[in-house]
């Protein structure tokens, strides 16, 4: 395993992060409580040591699995968790649709500590504004309020975690240049490079270091598939249209390149991609098995793809993948 170090922090994290998205929430497949603090310890003797959470991940049992599991290892791990969206005083959430949120300084205040009892410790290492339009990053408040608690140790950094989905290009610029978050979580991958491209040279300018998440788009970037895979209800994949899939597995027809003589896996070369730029820190897969953390974790090894290789990728990006027809939403 590789480590890079977050610009203007002290935190030097794992090429390859731990994203307990996948814990508890029944979204990407069904994990037990005890597989997944057993994927956890995993992941730690592997070498990672960033896991990143959210309060709003299955109402707090993903941030509980973590507390439970890394409770014995603290000192030697870097959590970043999440908040903004209200998990406490709304109706039980429909499916995927987002929750109210609230960035107020009270909120905030509330949701970390509760955050703090169940990941079992006294501090959290990145605390991000989760999905925050920008009307919430213009709030004066908001920042103080992250900068006191910074002061009394409560935690030692911040930034923002875009989404739901692709894009927020507005509100990851004014995170990097008008707040100067120390952390941008965005979605990168071969097949989804935009609006990430954008990002980078404000990151490089502002010196804020990068999380990727979803490098796999949807694990079409994997070999698990060899004809458009269909989910069952309630898993978040099924959700992708149909087209989207059906070209998507068409694109990476394309970059088999990569692949070349067995050499790596489509799995580890979407991995690769993503480390071969060099303001991203860390890159958060979606995880459920043991037998992936050791495909993605062999990924982290130093080498990377060329300039001449990300020129192509960028160019296949750019010409829809020689595709006719512009590339549907997904």
């Amino acid at each position: 395993m590789k480590y890079r170090t977050f610009p203007r922090t002290d935190l030097t994290v794992s090429e390859l992060g731990f994203g307990a998205w996948t814990l508890g929430t029944g979204w990407w497949g069904q994990i037990e409580d005890k597989d997944a603090i057993s994927l956890i310890h995993k992941a730690y003797d592997l070498g990672i040591n960033f896991f990143d959470t959210a309060d709003t991940y299955a109402e707090g049992k993903s941030e509980s699995l973590v507390g439970e599991a890394l409770k014995d290892r603290r000192d030697k791990v870097i959590l970043a968790t999440k908040f903004g969206y209200d998990i406490y005083n709304n109706a039980p959430r429909e499916g995927h649709r987002e929750r109210p949120q609230d960035f107020s300084p009270k909120f905030i205040r509330f949701a970390l500590e509760n955050s703090l009892k169940r990941l079992q410790t006294d501090h959290i290492d990145i605390y991000q504004l989760h999905n925050p339009r920008v009307e919430a990053i213009r709030r004066n408040e908001v920042f103080e309020t992250l900068e006191k608690l910074r002061e009394e140790g409560k935690i030692r950094y911040y930034g923002s975690a875009l989404g739901p989905d692709i894009g927020w290009f507005e509100e990851g610029a004014a995170s990097m240049e008008r707040r100067h978050v120390h952390s941008l979580q965005i979605i990168y991958s071969i097949l989804e490079q935009d609006p990430a491209r954008g990002f980078f040279p404000i990151a490089q300018d502002e010196q804020v270091g990068l999380q990727v998440r979803v490098p796999h788009a949807s694990e079409l970037l994997t070999d698990k598939f060899t004809e458009v895979p269909t989910f069952g209800p309630g898993d978040h994949r099924a959700f992708r249209k149909k087209e989207w899939l059906e070209q998507g597995m068409k694109k990476v027809v394309e970059v088999r390149f990569l692949t070349k003589e067995g050499s790596i896996t489509m799995g580890q070369a979407a991995i690769k991609f993503c480390l071969s730029q060099p303001m991203v820190m860390t890159v958060l897969p979606n995880l459920t098995t043991a037998e992936e953390l050791e495909e993605y974790t062999a990924a982290c090894d130093g080498n990377y793809f060329s300039a001449l290789t990300m020129d192509r990728l960028s160019d296949l990006y750019d010409k829809n993948f020689y595709l006719e027809g512009k590339a549907p939403a997904g």
